[in-house]
């Protein structure tokens, strides 16, 4: 929807990270996945600081919980800042075929 120059808030972005082997880890991998630990999928509205998803498909202690979600939030935020350059360039590309 940015990309298409819809007004929007903010975007919305998602990451997952995990906890296996008393190690969070972000953007668990095949295997990583597969080996059974608890992960944590998070969707944030990163400007407003809003969290609009969270999936958990296990529970965790709060101290973990905490470590894992800070993980993903950051990996959320890193996410948005990655899409925000390329509608930048994105937006500086059509300003020039316009001739703006």
């Amino acid at each position: 929807l940015a990309d298409a120059g819809i007004p929007m808030r903010d975007l919305v972005t998602s990451c997952s990270a995990g906890y296996l082997n008393s190690t969070p880890l972000l953007d668990l991998n095949y295997l990583e996945d597969s080996a059974g630990g608890p992960d944590v999928t998070v969707g944030i509205l990163p400007k407003l600081d809003k969290v609009t998803l969270l999936q958990m498909d296990a529970k965790l202690p709060m101290d973990i919980f905490e470590n894992v979600m800070q993980l993903a939030v950051e990996g959320c935020k890193a996410v948005e800042s990655h899409i925000r350059e390329i509608l930048l360039e994105n937006t500086k590309k059509l300003e020039i075929r316009r001739g703006v």
